[in-house]
């Protein structure tokens, strides 16, 4: 897994863990749902970590604590 999927599997247990959609996720976030809609798409492979930073102030957990998940651990060599 690379660190874009993992990013994203990471959001969506958090979602599911909070009873939460992608949507709801963004307004607590303050980022346009197209901003979140877009960040999960599997076509596009960057992520911001503006973006995270901002997903984690809405669900209201650090960074450290975002990142400090077993989907991290294992992560695919992103230079090929």
């Amino acid at each position: 897994m690379n660190i874009k999927d993992a990013v994203c599997k990471r959001f969506d247990e958090l979602c599911k863990q909070r009873g939460i959609t992608v949507n709801e996720l963004a307004n607590l976030s303050g980022v346009t749902p197209s901003t979140a809609y877009s960040m999960m798409d599997n076509k596009r492979r960057d992520v911001s970590i503006v973006t995270i930073k901002k997903f984690c102030d809405g669900l209201e957990i650090s960074v450290q604590e975002f990142f400090d998940s077993d989907v991290f651990k294992k992560l695919e060599q992103e230079i090929k």
